[in-house]
């Protein structure tokens, strides 16, 4: 791959109870554990930012000349045990008020065919 964009992140401390950065970025927050999962929860969490990068929504339409209007992409990221490890699940709910249900449907599957996320875990978790 011949990237076009790359940034770096450092998580230092515990793993998921620690500090991160971003490169070239304002990020720069405290990581934790949700409560959920037995942690303080006063931090971010990697599903967190996950779920922040589910956005080709906005390519697409540029690229079939189709106004958005006031639209949103949201995405709700789970994390569960899987045998001895961990599973991710995404439910995204897409809307798109200035198109009819049809087109606005058409236009969220074609950004789930772009989108870098949703190619780099396609087939390794439920996404809805």
């Amino acid at each position: 791959m011949d990237a076009m964009y790359t940034t770096e992140a450092l998580a230092t401390g515990a793993g998921r109870n620690g500090h991160a950065t971003v490169k070239d970025s304002d990020l720069d927050f405290t990581l934790a554990i949700p409560k959920e999962m037995g942690g303080s929860g006063e931090g971010a969490n990697p599903e967190q930012l996950f779920a922040a990068g589910y956005a080709a929504l906005q390519a697409v339409a540029r690229n079939q000349k189709v106004e958005l209007g006031d639209s949103a992409v949201g995405a709700r990221v789970g994390i569960g045990k899987q045998g001895e490890g961990f599973q991710l699940a995404v439910d995204l709910e897409v809307s798109i008020p200035a198109q009819d249900k049809a087109t606005a449907q058409q236009l969220a599957d074609a950004a789930h065919q772009v989108c870098p996320y949703s190619n780099a875990t396609r087939g390794n978790i439920e996404v809805t």
